[in-house]
């Protein structure tokens, strides 16, 4: 017998939700409703989709192969549902935008009430996250990413290059010294990204800065967010290498070893290839490179 559609959405939902009961809540079911649909999907595959213990469900592994299927198969349809009710004229509908924290955060949020004046039919989800988000799973619609895309059917853009800042606070500096060359960096309290995944290559550039390779100096402190380690430069705790995409962030700091060779961060756009024709992905794409180029 062919799939319930019906069926199938609930089941979504309660793998997700893992729970009869917030799946209800997300469906505007009641429990039992809920609990109902399940065990008739079940009767009809004949295989159990869910493990029930006292805490909420765990899928079975014939649950997982459905719920992999069905969770790609509902992405597919979402997207296709928001590309077909666009308007042909304006852009229009939800446009989830995924980035780094500190890129996010710091550049990219400040400026979506001018794009969101240019284009008002469009609403804007921001996902500030350092890990990437899988694209092609739906889990956000386009990406900025500091680095080129790691899957090859996704579509990219180059953005833009930026640079870094040795930043210090007036008072830090004034107690400790202003470095006159990377050596007398050892000299120096640095703040520097955490191990936990960093996001982007060779974020860590200025631990090594003037040394033999393999040979870090330690850290004062590592933080995993580049605005942690903004607040914690602006406190007067050491130094760090900010990137300049920070701006307006980075007044009042006193900008060390302007001269020191650091590597380059390059910002692409990124999107799936479903996702070429949607007007919503053109016009933030285009919007992105006049404000990066200073025009917008």
């Amino acid at each position: 017998m062919p799939l319930d559609w019906d069926k199938l959405r609930v089941f979504h939902a309660v793998a997700e939700a893992g729970s009869f009961t917030h799946a209800g809540e997300t469906l505007n079911l009641s429990q039992s409703a809920v609990s109902r649909q399940i065990q008739a999907l079940e009767e009809a595959l004949q295989v159990p989709l869910f493990h029930r213990h006292a805490r909420g469900l765990i899928l079975t592994e014939p649950g997982e192969t459905l719920n992999r299927t069905v969770r790609e198969v509902f992405a597919k349809l979402a997207m296709t549902e928001a590309l077909l009710t666009e308007s042909r004229e304006r852009p229009a509908g939800r446009l989830k935008v995924t980035s780094t924290t500190g890129f996010g955060s710091t550049w990219l949020a400040p400026r979506l009430s001018r794009f969101l004046q240019l284009y008002p039919d469009v609403s804007v989800t921001l996902l500030l996250d350092d890990s990437d988000l899988d694209l092609a799973m739906r889990e956000a619609d386009v990406a900025i990413r500091m680095h080129p895309p790691r899957q090859p059917d996704l579509i990219q853009r180059h953005l833009a290059s930026f640079g870094w800042r040795i930043c210090g606070a007036p008072s830090y500096l004034k107690s400790a010294g202003m470095p006159q060359r990377a050596e007398d960096l050892d000299a120096h309290r640095l703040i520097i990204w955490g191990e936990h995944r960093p996001p982007v290559d060779e974020i860590n550039w200025l631990s090594e800065a003037g040394r033999r390779p393999g040979a870090p100096r330690r850290a004062v402190v590592e933080v995993n967010s580049l605005t942690g380690m903004l607040k914690a430069v602006q406190s007067g705790l050491g130094l760090a290498a900010l990137p300049d995409y920070m701006g307006e962030e980075l007044d009042g700091l006193l900008h060390v070893l302007p001269e020191l060779k650091a590597p380059r961060l390059d910002a692409y756009f990124v999107y799936p290839e479903e996702m070429r024709h949607s007007k919503r992905v053109s016009v933030f794409r285009d919007f992105l490179i006049a404000e990066l180029a200073g025009t917008g």
